[in-house]
Protein backbone atom coordinates (compact mmCIF):
# COMPACT_ATOMS: atom_id res chain seq x y z
CA UNK A 1 0.00 0.00 0.00
CA UNK A 2 0.94 3.65 -0.30
CA UNK A 3 0.30 6.52 2.10
CA UNK A 4 -2.63 8.88 1.83
CA UNK A 5 -1.85 12.28 0.29
CA UNK A 6 -0.02 14.76 2.51
CA UNK A 7 1.76 18.12 2.38
CA UNK A 8 5.53 18.02 2.82
CA UNK A 9 7.64 20.64 4.60
CA UNK A 10 11.42 20.71 5.12
CA UNK A 11 12.31 23.44 7.63
CA UNK A 12 15.93 24.41 8.20
CA UNK A 13 15.59 25.78 11.74
CA UNK A 14 13.94 24.60 14.92
CA UNK A 15 11.87 27.79 15.00
CA UNK A 16 10.51 27.12 11.53
CA UNK A 17 9.65 23.54 12.47
CA UNK A 18 7.80 24.70 15.58
CA UNK A 19 5.85 27.23 13.51
CA UNK A 20 4.73 24.43 11.20
CA UNK A 21 3.75 22.14 14.08
CA UNK A 22 1.75 24.94 15.68
CA UNK A 23 -0.01 25.64 12.40
CA UNK A 24 -0.97 22.02 11.67
CA UNK A 25 -1.64 20.71 15.19
CA UNK A 26 -3.10 17.19 15.22
CA UNK A 27 -2.74 16.98 11.42
CA UNK A 28 1.05 17.30 11.47
CA UNK A 29 3.74 14.67 12.07
CA UNK A 30 7.50 14.99 12.50
CA UNK A 31 9.72 13.00 10.15
CA UNK A 32 13.24 12.24 11.36
CA UNK A 33 14.30 8.63 10.72
CA UNK A 34 10.79 7.57 9.69
CA UNK A 35 11.43 3.92 10.57
CA UNK A 36 8.14 3.68 12.50
CA UNK A 37 6.10 6.46 10.91
CA UNK A 38 6.59 5.58 7.23
CA UNK A 39 5.45 1.92 7.54
CA UNK A 40 2.41 3.09 9.51
CA UNK A 41 1.62 5.58 6.75
CA UNK A 42 2.05 2.96 4.04
CA UNK A 43 -0.50 0.75 5.79
CA UNK A 44 -2.65 3.85 6.35
CA UNK A 45 -2.60 3.30 10.08
CA UNK A 46 -1.31 6.89 10.24
CA UNK A 47 -2.72 9.57 7.91
CA UNK A 48 -1.01 12.89 8.68
CA UNK A 49 -2.09 15.77 6.47
CA UNK A 50 1.37 17.33 6.81
CA UNK A 51 4.88 15.95 7.30
CA UNK A 52 7.48 18.20 8.92
CA UNK A 53 10.85 16.77 7.87
CA UNK A 54 13.50 17.93 10.37
CA UNK A 55 16.46 16.27 8.63
CA UNK A 56 17.78 19.58 7.28
CA UNK A 57 18.02 21.16 10.73
CA UNK A 58 21.76 20.76 11.31
CA UNK A 59 21.49 22.22 14.81
CA UNK A 60 19.70 19.05 15.97
CA UNK A 61 22.45 16.63 14.84
CA UNK A 62 24.79 16.28 17.82
CA UNK A 63 25.98 14.17 20.72
CA UNK A 64 28.05 16.03 23.30
CA UNK A 65 29.01 16.08 26.96
CA UNK A 66 27.99 19.08 29.00
CA UNK A 67 27.43 19.77 32.70
CA UNK A 68 27.69 16.11 33.71
CA UNK A 69 25.26 14.88 31.06
CA UNK A 70 25.40 13.30 27.63
CA UNK A 71 23.22 15.52 25.45
CA UNK A 72 21.68 13.77 22.45
CA UNK A 73 20.07 15.86 19.71
CA UNK A 74 16.94 14.90 17.81
CA UNK A 75 18.88 13.82 14.69
CA UNK A 76 21.48 11.57 16.33
CA UNK A 77 21.12 8.20 14.53
CA UNK A 78 21.17 4.81 16.22
CA UNK A 79 24.32 3.91 14.29
CA UNK A 80 26.25 6.69 16.04
CA UNK A 81 26.07 4.63 19.22
CA UNK A 82 27.59 1.46 17.76
CA UNK A 83 30.98 2.86 18.81
CA UNK A 84 31.59 4.74 22.09
CA UNK A 85 30.34 8.33 22.08
CA UNK A 86 31.56 9.05 25.60
CA UNK A 87 33.87 7.68 28.27
CA UNK A 88 33.12 6.23 31.69
CA UNK A 89 30.38 3.70 32.34
CA UNK A 90 28.23 4.74 29.38
CA UNK A 91 31.16 4.36 26.96
CA UNK A 92 30.90 0.56 26.49
CA UNK A 93 27.27 0.32 27.64
CA UNK A 94 25.57 2.27 24.83
CA UNK A 95 27.23 0.27 22.01
CA UNK A 96 26.23 -2.95 23.78
CA UNK A 97 22.61 -1.78 23.70
CA UNK A 98 22.76 -0.37 20.16
CA UNK A 99 23.69 -3.75 18.69
CA UNK A 100 20.28 -5.08 19.75
CA UNK A 101 18.34 -2.44 17.80
CA UNK A 102 16.65 -3.91 14.72
CA UNK A 103 18.95 -4.24 11.68
CA UNK A 104 21.68 -2.15 10.06
CA UNK A 105 19.47 -0.15 7.62
CA UNK A 106 17.16 0.85 10.46
CA UNK A 107 20.07 1.78 12.73
CA UNK A 108 21.56 3.87 9.93
CA UNK A 109 18.42 5.96 9.55
CA UNK A 110 16.44 5.80 12.79
CA UNK A 111 17.16 8.25 15.59
CA UNK A 112 17.62 8.00 19.34
CA UNK A 113 15.06 10.73 20.09
CA UNK A 114 12.68 9.40 17.44
CA UNK A 115 12.59 6.10 19.28
CA UNK A 116 11.72 7.94 22.48
CA UNK A 117 9.06 9.99 20.69
CA UNK A 118 7.46 6.80 19.36
CA UNK A 119 7.39 5.34 22.89
CA UNK A 120 7.39 1.64 21.98
CA UNK A 121 7.57 -0.51 25.15
CA UNK A 122 10.08 -2.74 23.33
CA UNK A 123 12.45 0.15 22.53
CA UNK A 124 15.95 -0.29 23.94
CA UNK A 125 16.51 3.47 24.18
CA UNK A 126 13.24 3.94 26.08
CA UNK A 127 14.50 1.43 28.64
CA UNK A 128 17.89 3.16 28.89
CA UNK A 129 16.22 6.56 29.36
CA UNK A 130 13.90 5.24 32.07
CA UNK A 131 16.67 3.41 33.95
CA UNK A 132 19.02 6.41 33.93
CA UNK A 133 16.30 8.94 34.79
CA UNK A 134 16.94 10.83 31.58
CA UNK A 135 15.74 14.36 31.00
CA UNK A 136 13.56 15.04 27.96
CA UNK A 137 13.75 18.54 26.46
CA UNK A 138 10.48 19.29 24.67
CA UNK A 139 9.95 22.50 22.68
CA UNK A 140 6.96 24.24 21.12
CA UNK A 141 5.92 27.78 20.27
CA UNK A 142 4.49 27.90 23.79
CA UNK A 143 7.89 27.33 25.39
CA UNK A 144 10.15 24.52 26.58
CA UNK A 145 9.39 21.69 29.00
CA UNK A 146 11.87 19.43 30.79
CA UNK A 147 10.28 16.08 31.57
CA UNK A 148 11.35 13.08 33.65
CA UNK A 149 10.60 9.51 32.50
CA UNK A 150 7.74 9.11 34.96
CA UNK A 151 6.00 12.11 33.45
CA UNK A 152 6.98 11.37 29.85
CA UNK A 153 6.03 7.70 29.36
CA UNK A 154 2.26 7.38 29.73
CA UNK A 155 1.57 3.95 28.20
CA UNK A 156 2.28 1.73 25.22
CA UNK A 157 3.13 3.99 22.24
CA UNK A 158 1.89 6.93 24.32
CA UNK A 159 4.01 9.81 25.61
CA UNK A 160 3.38 13.26 27.06
CA UNK A 161 4.34 14.93 23.75
CA UNK A 162 1.64 17.28 22.47
CA UNK A 163 0.94 17.56 18.71
CA UNK A 164 2.76 20.91 18.48
CA UNK A 165 5.83 19.75 20.43
CA UNK A 166 9.23 18.50 19.27
CA UNK A 167 11.58 16.38 21.39
CA UNK A 168 14.73 18.38 20.66
CA UNK A 169 17.14 16.69 23.06
CA UNK A 170 17.55 13.89 25.58
CA UNK A 171 20.04 14.14 28.44
CA UNK A 172 21.58 11.08 30.08
CA UNK A 173 23.56 11.45 33.33
CA UNK A 174 27.24 10.60 32.98
CA UNK A 175 28.12 7.97 35.60
CA UNK A 176 31.63 7.85 37.04
CA UNK A 177 33.90 4.81 37.13
CA UNK A 178 32.42 3.52 40.39
CA UNK A 179 29.39 2.41 38.39
CA UNK A 180 29.20 -0.86 36.48
CA UNK A 181 26.60 -1.72 33.89
CA UNK A 182 24.77 -4.68 32.42
CA UNK A 183 22.16 -5.22 29.71
CA UNK A 184 20.24 -8.32 28.68
CA UNK A 185 17.48 -8.76 26.10
CA UNK A 186 15.41 -11.66 24.80
CA UNK A 187 13.83 -11.66 21.35
CA UNK A 188 12.83 -14.58 19.17
CA UNK A 189 15.31 -13.62 16.45
CA UNK A 190 18.12 -11.11 16.23
CA UNK A 191 16.60 -7.74 15.39
CA UNK A 192 13.07 -8.67 16.49
CA UNK A 193 11.16 -6.72 19.12
CA UNK A 194 12.24 -7.51 22.65
CA UNK A 195 9.87 -9.69 24.66
CA UNK A 196 11.73 -8.63 27.80
CA UNK A 197 14.94 -6.80 28.63
CA UNK A 198 16.74 -5.44 31.66
CA UNK A 199 19.34 -2.72 32.25
CA UNK A 200 21.38 -2.63 35.46
CA UNK A 201 23.69 0.03 36.87
CA UNK A 202 25.43 -0.72 40.14
CA UNK A 203 27.68 1.60 42.19
CA UNK A 204 30.17 -0.62 43.94
CA UNK A 205 32.01 0.37 47.13
CA UNK A 206 34.24 -2.03 49.08
CA UNK A 207 32.90 -4.96 47.13
CA UNK A 208 29.25 -4.19 47.94
CA UNK A 209 26.43 -2.57 46.01
CA UNK A 210 26.04 0.94 47.44
CA UNK A 211 23.43 2.09 44.91
CA UNK A 212 21.48 0.37 42.15
CA UNK A 213 19.44 1.37 39.13
CA UNK A 214 17.50 -1.47 37.58
CA UNK A 215 15.04 -1.02 34.70
CA UNK A 216 12.70 -3.38 32.85
CA UNK A 217 11.46 -2.96 29.28
CA UNK A 218 9.55 -4.90 26.65
CA UNK A 219 7.49 -6.82 29.17
CA UNK A 220 5.04 -4.13 30.32
CA UNK A 221 3.32 -1.07 28.87
CA UNK A 222 6.04 1.35 29.97
CA UNK A 223 9.74 0.94 30.69
CA UNK A 224 10.45 1.67 34.33
CA UNK A 225 12.85 1.31 37.19
CA UNK A 226 11.92 -1.35 39.75
CA UNK A 227 12.66 0.26 43.11
CA UNK A 228 12.04 -2.86 45.21
CA UNK A 229 14.48 -4.89 43.10
CA UNK A 230 17.06 -2.10 43.33
CA UNK A 231 16.74 -2.06 47.11
CA UNK A 232 17.16 -5.82 47.30
CA UNK A 233 20.59 -5.45 45.69
CA UNK A 234 21.87 -2.67 47.95
CA UNK A 235 24.30 -4.01 50.51
CA UNK A 236 24.80 -7.30 48.69
CA UNK A 237 27.84 -8.47 46.76
CA UNK A 238 25.71 -9.04 43.65
CA UNK A 239 26.23 -12.77 43.97
CA UNK A 240 24.01 -15.53 42.65
CA UNK A 241 21.56 -15.41 45.56
CA UNK A 242 21.21 -11.62 45.36
CA UNK A 243 20.67 -11.82 41.60
CA UNK A 244 17.96 -14.44 41.97
CA UNK A 245 16.18 -12.33 44.58
CA UNK A 246 16.36 -9.21 42.40
CA UNK A 247 14.94 -11.17 39.49
CA UNK A 248 12.12 -12.56 41.60
CA UNK A 249 11.21 -9.14 43.00
CA UNK A 250 11.27 -7.50 39.55
CA UNK A 251 9.13 -10.26 38.02
CA UNK A 252 6.56 -9.91 40.80
CA UNK A 253 6.49 -6.11 40.49
CA UNK A 254 5.42 -5.80 36.84
CA UNK A 255 2.07 -6.12 35.11
CA UNK A 256 3.23 -8.12 32.08
CA UNK A 257 1.87 -7.73 28.58
CA UNK A 258 0.14 -10.68 26.93
CA UNK A 259 -0.09 -11.06 23.15
CA UNK A 260 0.47 -13.54 20.34
CA UNK A 261 4.22 -13.41 21.00
CA UNK A 262 4.18 -14.36 24.66
CA UNK A 263 1.86 -15.03 27.57
CA UNK A 264 1.97 -12.88 30.68
CA UNK A 265 3.52 -15.71 32.68
CA UNK A 266 6.18 -16.31 30.04
CA UNK A 267 7.12 -12.62 30.05
CA UNK A 268 7.29 -12.65 33.84
CA UNK A 269 9.74 -15.54 33.71
CA UNK A 270 11.76 -13.75 31.05
CA UNK A 271 12.01 -10.69 33.28
CA UNK A 272 13.39 -12.84 36.06
CA UNK A 273 16.07 -14.24 33.75
CA UNK A 274 16.95 -10.90 32.12
CA UNK A 275 17.44 -9.22 35.51
CA UNK A 276 19.72 -12.00 36.70
CA UNK A 277 21.80 -11.79 33.52
CA UNK A 278 22.04 -7.99 33.50
CA UNK A 279 23.14 -7.87 37.14
CA UNK A 280 25.61 -10.70 36.59
CA UNK A 281 27.10 -8.76 33.69
CA UNK A 282 27.36 -5.65 35.87
CA UNK A 283 29.28 -7.46 38.64
CA UNK A 284 31.42 -9.39 36.17
CA UNK A 285 30.06 -12.80 37.15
Amino acid sequence: MKPAAFDYFAPRTVEEALDLLAAHGDDGKILAGGQSLVPAMNFRLARPAALVDINRIAALDYIREEAGTLRIGALARHARFETPVTSGTLGPFLPRVARHIAHLPIRARGTFCGSLAHGDPASEWCLVAATLDAEFIVASKRGTRNLAPGDYFLGGLTTALEPDELLTETRLPLLDDRWRSGFSEFSRRAGDYALAMAAAFLRIEDGRVAEARLGIGGAAECPARIAAAEQSLVGSDGGAEARREAGRVAADAIEPLEDIQASADYRRQLVRAMVERAVAQAVGA
